[in-house]
């Protein structure tokens, strides 16, 4: 294959990583490897050895090229960059073909690489192989019902309104809506179901739980725009962390 340096580095990265091994399905295409789960057989990754022109490109040699599976939302980013093709015989509304010529940077390929394994993966590999041992997720908060950065702050406790699936040791990230529009907290969830009565205009609490603040962030440093990036173009109630976010989120952060 064109670049064995690069195609051997994910194919370790990906045994160390998630403990999958290439395989070669294909008689007729022998270099062709797939990435996949151990349990649910779902394919993450394919890497192929592809003639440019069968990929739209100009010229008569093979590259080599990376399918990944990417949500939709975000598909459009990467689309617009160099590097990156419509996927290659896979379906284009959830696909993308990366190429591994140089065109991408390395971090750029593990991080897509990482973002398909969790997309296509069970809760249980996730838990197996210590990605999360809870589950995270984003909740919206509102000033205009309650100013929660005005309250909060790390290593502070406050009752938060309780989201259904959240459980005690779950992580919750909080996102402060417009003006702020950025994830402004990372929480620990304490207790769940507690008993609540309150009603604010039209918002009816019945049941809270309560949460600790483990990490306050600049509202500069997650916005929106950066959320966008990893497919949370809204978040209007709870919805679960997508792995690759919070990979950046560590990252930038230094957690």
């Amino acid at each position: 294959m064109a670049n064995k340096s690069l195609t051997r580095q994910i194919f370790d990265y990906a045994l160390t990583q998630y403990g999958s091994q290439p395989e070669y399905l294909w008689k007729t295409y022998p270099d062709y490897a797939v990435l996949r789960h151990q349990d649910n057989r779902k394919w993450y990754a394919i890497v192929m050895n592809v003639p440019k022109a069968k990929l739209g490109l100009a010229g008569t040699e093979s590259i080599d090229v990376m399918n990944v599976k990417c949500s939709p939302e975000i598909l459009s980013t990467f689309l617009a960059q160099d590097g990156f093709l419509p996927a290659y015989h896979m379906n284009k509304s959830h696909w993308l073909t990366v190429r591994l010529d140089g065109s991408v940077d390395n971090d750029t390929i593990f991080f897509l690489l990482n973002a398909s394994f969790d997309l296509t993966a069970t809760r249980q590999t996730k838990k197996r192989l210590g990605i999360a041992r809870y589950t995270e997720w984003i909740v919206p908060a509102n000033p205009k019902y309650y100013d929660v950065e005005k309250d909060l702050r790390e290593g502070g406790e406050i009752l938060w309104k309780q989201s259904n699936n959240v459980a005690s040791d779950d992580i919750v990230y909080i996102y402060v809506t417009a003006p702020t529009a950025a994830i402004r907290y990372k929480c620990l969830v304490l207790e769940v179901n507690i008993p609540y009565r309150r009603r604010h205009d039209h918002l009816q609490i019945k049941r809270v739980m309560k949460i600790r603040c483990l990490k306050e962030y600049d509202k500069t440093l997650i916005p929106r725009a950066k959320m966008a990036e990893f497919g949370v173009s809204a978040v209007r109630g709870p919805r679960h962390m997508p792995y690759g976010l919070k990979q950046e989120i560590d990252l930038i952060s230094d957690e």
